[in-house]
């Protein structure tokens, strides 16, 4: 309740002394601070927090935690570390369970089930002449199928998340939490089942495949989608594999392939080749000239010749099908 509030019940509560006093006791604002809280928690309508301010040391990764902490650097966690050290301290809470009382034995007292980024970046400060921050924690008592529905509903729009890790963590939650279960997953995440097959789908993509691109970061549910069709066949997927195992020893040598370019290569390499039509008749002088090649289509004929076909060469090779069609050998 703001000094505002605070101003509107004393007036009214000063309204109610004899003789219409307008002496302002703001103990009775308070008090009615303290029975509107205390009316709220008692029915249900308020929920008190408890945040804690720790040493990023004192916490682990809870194992499954959806996003690869090992990934993370200053480079790709920069804009939070920026806006820490530019607000002066961590705005919003981790989430953490606790994994032992505080006065009893060693090892990590929390596990981090949302904040892997914010627990980089802290840690990262203390360890870059900013030893003053402190890991802010909420600390809350949950399932492990409920940390996941937890951490995905706070990661699911994030762009910094990547499809694969995303895809990976589903497929793991399935098993674990779900009995193998889709459309029962797919209700607790209130997804549709569609949606979450195509992520699981990724899930299953070959390692070689993933181990192709730069990063897993740039392995997306729509690229699993594209491969899909091209290695439904025996041929089509030794193919798009021998492409990935060529991309992987490429990179082994120190050429860097973009993520595009990784696509356009195993789309290639497991597409159907298509046969080389052969011309039904080739006109030309010279043996050693490539000349003009006709293919006929019913009544229709098709003249096809190389861009650098000389003038003259053009003329000579037109000269012959014509005389060819006059004669009636066409």
């Amino acid at each position: 309740m703001t000094k505002k509030h605070d101003a509107v019940f004393d007036d009214v509560l000063a309204g109610l002394g004899d003789g219409g006093s307008r002496a302002r006791d703001r103990s009775g604002a308070r008090f009615l601070k303290r029975s509107n809280t205390m009316a709220e928690q008692a029915a249900g309508g308020r929920q008190e927090k408890t945040l804690r301010l720790v040493d990023p040391a004192t916490c682990v990764m809870w194992e499954g935690h959806n996003r690869a902490y090992d990934l993370l650097s200053e480079a790709n966690t920069r804009d939070l570390i920026d806006g820490i050290l530019s607000q002066g301290q961590q705005e919003f809470p981790a989430i953490v369970r606790r994994l032992r009382p505080a006065h009893e034995g060693q090892g990590p007292e929390f596990e981090v089930i949302c904040g892997a980024r914010r627990h980089f970046a802290i840690s990262w400060l203390r360890a870059n002449n900013y030893p003053q921050f402190r890991y802010l924690v909420e600390e809350r008592q949950m399932t492990d199928e409920e940390a996941f529905r937890l951490a995905d509903i706070e990661n699911r729009d994030r762009e910094d998340l990547s499809d694969y890790e995303r895809a990976r963590d589903y497929a793991k939650a399935l098993e674990a939490y779900y009995q193998g279960k889709q459309k029962q997953m797919a209700e607790r995440l209130q997804v549709s089942p569609a949606w979450l097959s195509r992520y699981l789908q990724l899930a299953r993509l070959d390692p070689r495949i993933v181990a192709a691109f730069p990063s897993l970061r740039d392995v997306k549910e729509l690229h699993a989608r594209q491969l899909k069709p091209l290695m439904e066949t025996s041929a089509g997927a030794e193919a798009v594999l021998a492409e990935a195992d060529a991309l992987i020893a490429e990179r082994g040598a120190g050429a860097e392939v973009p993520a595009a370019k990784v696509l356009a290569r195993l789309k290639q390499a497991g597409s159907p080749k298509k046969e080389r039509k052969v011309a039904d008749k080739v006109f030309r002088k010279h043996p050693e000239e490539a000349g003009v090649q006709m293919r006929r289509k019913g009544s229709r004929f098709q003249l096809e010749f190389e861009g650098g076909l000389t003038d003259k060469a053009l003329r000579d090779a037109l000269e012959q099908f014509l005389e060819a069609r006059r004669s009636g050998k066409l």
